[in-house]
């Protein structure tokens, strides 16, 4: 059963009488008349200059996880939310950047587990203090048992089996899927997914993922070493990229397949380069983690009731349909 939210009032007014109109209409239905001739902000009492902090696990220029800020700010924007984004890939860091938004009484916190073990503390802290902590992104397998009130993101081992399946369709017979973060429970619930349903063998291989040129290194020496492999699986769009110069610098006759999307993936994808990708809305994992602390701040709303994850993904980009996203990617909103 949910606990009902907290009590947040805020002392923010603004002069713009319109945009109190605006949101007035979005969260009560009141008259435009009576939001004008009050003066103050219709966020008021209704999650104004509410403070959130989103901690992942994201390294420094990766840029998926620009697509997630841009998602949450977004969000943030609407909602008139103070947003605080902080990233660490390391997980007693993140552990650690968790507890630093706890400290600075945050009104609600977004928070990815990749590695879930490392967020059990943190979480249970932040409820012990009445503050409403949301998942995205990783972690769909833990979620709950960490105390999270919802969850937006992939199910992994899903999207996995799907392509697992693509290959099948494809008649490859020799997979490599490519990890870039060893213990990171989403990726690897992506190859084990992808081994489920591939009736071909399907291999691991690790490499480094803060290292793009060693990536890349490491992935033609394997095909150079194997020439059965047929398709290399990456589990993201920068890893995608350095796949095809990796097939390139091999020889070999691999085809690339990758999780993830970006402009550069998307004409990839375009010029025949890639297969596919497995898009599971970055973006829209940012924004919907923020706006829910907004709703359940709110409204007492929460998605999927607090028993389901609310899923994002995963949906295919091909060369048939890479032309629907493409203007969105170049915007940088997926």
């Amino acid at each position: 059963m949910n606990t009902p939210p907290p009590p947040h009032t805020s002392v923010r007014r603004t002069r713009v009488a319109a945009l109190a109109s605006v949101l007035c209409l979005l969260v009560s239905g009141c008259s435009l008349l009576g939001a004008a001739d009050d003066g103050t902000d219709a966020a008021d009492g209704a999650g104004g200059g509410m403070k959130v902090t989103l901690v992942t696990h994201g390294g420094k220029g990766d840029a998926f996880w620009d697509l997630v800020r841009r998602g949450a700010e977004a969000a943030a924007a609407k909602d008139g939310i103070d947003l605080t984004y902080v990233s660490d890939a390391d997980p007693a860091a993140q552990a650690d950047l968790v507890r630093d938004a706890v400290r600075a009484k945050a009104d609600g916190i977004a928070v990815t587990l990749a590695k879930p073990a490392a967020m059990r503390g943190p979480v249970a802290q932040a409820k012990a203090a009445g503050i409403p902590v949301v998942g995205l992104n990783s972690g769909i397998d833990a979620w709950r048992p960490t105390g999270l009130l919802e969850y937006f993101g992939q199910d992994e081992s899903v999207a996995g089996r799907a392509v697992g399946d693509k290959l099948d369709a494809f008649k490859a017979r020799h997979a490599l899927c490519v990890v870039h973060e060893r213990g990171n429970v989403a990726l690897e619930a992506r190859c084990a997914g992808v081994r489920k349903t591939f009736q071909g063998d399907t291999d691991n291989l690790y490499v480094d993922g803060s290292d793009m040129n060693a990536v890349t290194a490491t992935i033609a020496s394997r095909l150079r070493q194997d020439s059965s492999i047929d398709e290399v699986v990456t589990l993201g769009a920068q890893y995608g990229l350095s796949a095809v110069k990796a097939v390139r610098q091999s020889g070999s006759r691999a085809k690339v397949a990758t999780f993830d999307l970006d402009k550069d993936l998307v004409k990839a994808v375009r010029d025949g380069e890639v297969q596919f990708a497995v898009d599971q809305q970055p973006y829209l994992q940012g924004y919907l983690a923020v706006d829910a602390l907004w709703l359940y701040r709110t409204n007492g709303n929460v998605s999927g009731g607090g028993t389901a994850p609310v899923l994002t993904g995963p949906a295919f980009v091909t060369r048939s349909n890479v032309s629907a996203v493409a203007r969105f990617a170049a915007a940088g909103t997926r």
